[in-house]
């Protein structure tokens, strides 16, 4: 039986985060060493999880590693580069995801969307995510490792956007909205995360969905002022507000856990 005490502790463990280079990514990562895992900083930007990986190495084993989640081969690769330097991975943080490098395209109405831009878009969130669950799942057989994925959904997976907070609404300077592949990508991964988790339960592996409400980060204030009048909490969310749910999801505290939700929202999905 676990020390009630040391539920949280994840000393000793491997932990993979994709998107580990980005804003949630970054700080899932500090989190995850800072309760004493070793970090697998995995990104496209290898450069850019190299200065997180460092970061991280003043107080735990960290590396950084790039890869194309889209890219069979490349998933392949970036799992034995993590086994080979920090061991079998006990934690993934399926996080990365693409908002797209065209906001033109990416912010456009349901009736102009373009499929380009939907494949595009869910090459990544959803089949990148399903590579990287498969490659480490794989693993964790192999190795007869009993770990744990924590995939990264949003409340557009399980609710609709508000179409009225979106008006004079801007991210950085541009016009945005809540595009429908993001949606439909992040309904996916709620999905699939339910799915693999009855699938490799008899093996001990545990998958949940982490599913946060809107973080802010960027947007102007007429958005924020909108998106808060509509979370019971009366605020957006701050990537902090996630970090109790991420390191209980990763930890033995959540051993009879699994094909969850866990909603970080503020109350938005209680009205």
């Amino acid at each position: 039986m676990t020390d009630s005490k040391n539920l949280f502790s994840l000393n000793g463990k491997t932990a993979v985060v994709t998107g580990g280079a980005g804003y949630l990514g970054s700080y899932f990562s500090e989190v995850l060493a800072s309760f004493g895992a070793a970090v697998a900083v995995v990104d496209l930007n290898e450069e850019a999880a190299s200065q997180v990986a460092r970061r991280l190495g003043r107080r735990t084993a960290a590396m950084a590693v790039g890869c194309d989640i889209t890219d069979p081969s490349s998933v392949k690769v970036m799992v034995s580069r993590i086994t080979r330097s920090l061991g079998p991975i006990s934690i993934l943080v399926n996080n990365a995801a693409s908002k797209s490098d065209r906001p033109e395209e990416f912010f456009k109405p349901v009736g102009d969307y373009s499929l380009a831009e939907w494949r595009k878009v869910m090459s990544v969130n959803i089949d990148g995510l399903f590579l990287v669950a498969q490659a480490v799942g794989n693993h964790m057989i192999k190795e007869k490792n009993e770990g744990t994925m924590i995939q990264l959904a949003s409340i557009y997976g399980i609710l609709a956007p508000d179409p009225r907070i979106y008006e004079g609404s801007l991210h950085k300077g541009l016009p945005i909205s809540s595009p429908p592949v993001y949606a439909a990508s992040k309904g996916a991964v709620v999905a699939l995360g339910r799915y693999l988790a009855a699938y490799w339960a008899p093996h001990g592996i545990r998958v949940n969905t982490l599913v946060p409400g809107g973080v802010e980060q960027g947007q102007n204030e007429a958005f924020k002022r909108k998106y808060s009048a509509r979370v019971p909490l009366g605020r957006m969310a701050h990537r902090e507000d996630l970090a109790g749910a991420l390191v209980f999801m990763a930890s033995d505290a959540s051993s009879y856990m699994t094909g969850q939700n866990i909603v970080v929202d503020g109350g938005l999905s209680a009205w």
